[in-house]
């Protein structure tokens, strides 16, 4: 916790000021699943810590900024990205979970009293997609 707002080991990236918090533990796939996302058109928000705090009532993810516009990239190194200064959090994934189902119930997660939607990860060359859809377009009950 770091005074009104939580300190997380996570990646967040964004698409039109929407997040996608990634978490999981280390060598889960947070930074390598950042980067796909990042490769359909998403925005580096932070890797490896992720600052979330309440603004305007929203869930709001932000980076420390010793690490700002940088990402890991496991085998060639820390690749400088071109970063948004935040964004609301509006999907978590957690990447130490994977997801049975083939059609799951909607989960939902809490950060500092708010709730958001949780996807597990999963397996797939159409997870990164997915995840941009889910953010942009929703989801149907």
């Amino acid at each position: 916790m770091t005074g009104d707002g939580l300190l997380l080991h996570a990646t967040c990236v964004a698409v039109d000021g929407r997040g996608i918090l990634i978490i999981g533990p280390s060598g889960a796939g947070k930074s390598a699943l950042g980067l796909q996302l990042m490769a359909l058109g998403a925005r580096l928000v932070a890797d490896d810590q992720v600052a979330l705090s309440l603004r305007d009532g929203a869930l709001w993810a932000a980076c420390p900024p010793t690490i700002r516009g940088m990402i890991e990239a496991r085998g060639v190194g820390l690749l400088n990205a071109d970063p948004v200064e935040g964004a609301e959090v509006v999907l978590a994934v957690d990447l130490e979970q994977t997801e049975a189902m083939r059609l799951p119930p909607r989960r939902k997660v809490s950060y500092l009293g708010r709730t958001v939607d949780l996807v597990l990860g999963q397996v797939g060359p159409h997870f990164p997609a997915s995840l941009l859809l889910y953010v942009t377009a929703g989801r149907r009950e």
